[in-house]
């Protein structure tokens, strides 16, 4: 069949399948590695990690402020202070400006883009955002509040807050393709889809059998979604349609997702210590072609699509205290001065 079909298409066709297939075939085997460890040490824990591929820098959530690292020098270059319990960073550059998602006390903290100065804070009547979503197309910022199963929308030019948009769940990481705001709803294993601009709810698409989804990205060129899913899948869903088109596996402890148009990768980073790298054959069909060891802990991640290099960030832990009455599961203590981001490259 392959040989009939190759000169059945002519020699221009027939080479240019030849270079897809090298193409692929390089993607599949070129391995990504951690090339370099930045020791940032530090207090706090962590949440989104956020790629500045205009400044070359990294924006990384700490707990109670935003830690910010030159990738071009490896140090820590900045900080946002007084973010309780932030969750995520936006950046909107052509405003010269940025925001922070702040959990605990559901306000959104806004500062300068270059000199990471702070300029106000706006209070939200959400509860509890947690991803945070900069829209160009609106110029507008959405807070996902897992508190109030709702997004906040915030006009970024002036830090107003114009509406909210009832997702029915409880929200986690959302991308726009500048028309549609797409938002992952862990609890129901779906996606919310929102219009930006009125605010109306326009679907829920459901993501079976994804379950618990976390990490979103997207590829806008061909439209399709990639939701990163507690039970160790990755779900492709068509964004014309809504339907599921493929169920790669991934790693156990998935957080974030993200894609890369240049390469045509996407990936998850879970918390066992890997990322799973699946490769976008055609718009429907997917391979997972490596499981990059990481570090364990190390659920967050940043996609550079400029260098093609991803970031993720973990710490080493001491061992877990015995459950309370009050704390049943409690979380095993970071050792201070660990924390680390990972840099990966192929």
């Amino acid at each position: 069949m392959k040989s009939r079909l190759l000169s059945s298409l002519g020699t221009t066709a027939a080479m240019t399948l030849a270079a897809s297939s090298v193409l692929h075939a390089q993607a599949a085997t070129a391995g990504y590695h951690v090339i370099h460890r930045i020791n940032t040490g530090g207090e706090g824990g962590w949440d989104y990690v956020t790629a500045d591929p205009d400044g070359n820098r990294l924006f990384l959530s700490r707990g109670t402020h935003a830690m910010v690292i030159d990738l071009g020098r490896d140090s820590v270059v900045g900080d946002i202070p007084n973010t309780a319990g932030i969750h995520g960073v936006a950046l909107a550059p052509e405003l010269n400006r940025g925001f922070t998602s702040n959990g605990r006390d559901s306000s959104v903290t806004i500062f300068d883009y270059k000199t990471l100065a702070p300029i106000g804070v706006v209070k939200i009547p959400g509860r509890n955002p947690d991803a945070i979503l900069y829209d160009p197309a609106t110029k507008r910022v959405f807070t996902f509040n897992g508190g109030s199963s709702n997004a906040t929308a915030i006009d970024a030019t002036n830090g107003t807050v114009v509406g909210t948009v009832a997702l029915g769940g409880a929200p986690e990481t959302a991308v726009s393709d500048g028309g549609k705001v797409y938002a992952n709803i862990e609890d129901k294993s779906e996606i919310a889809i929102f219009d930006p601009k009125t605010l109306a709810v326009l679907a829920h698409w459901p993501l079976a059998p994804c379950e618990e989804p976390s990490g979103l990205a997207i590829d806008r060129v061909h439209q399709r979604l990639f939701a990163g899913c507690g039970n160790k899948t990755m779900a492709v869903v068509d964004m014309r349609t809504g339907k599921v088109v493929a169920t790669p596996p991934v790693g156990s402890g998935v957080d974030a997702a993200g894609f890369d148009p240049g390469t045509q990768l996407a990936f998850t980073s879970n918390g066992e210590g890997t990322i799973t790298v699946v490769h976008e054959d055609t718009p429907d069909k997917y391979t997972v072609v490596e499981t990059v060891p990481t570090q364990r802990g190390a659920r967050t991640m940043a996609v550079n699509p400029k260098t093609h290099r991803l970031y993720t960030v973990t710490a080493e832990f001491g061992p877990r205290p015995a459950p309370t009455a009050d704390r049943p599961r409690p979380r095993p203590p970071m050792i201070p001065g660990t924390f680390v981001v990972l840099e990966l490259d192929r």
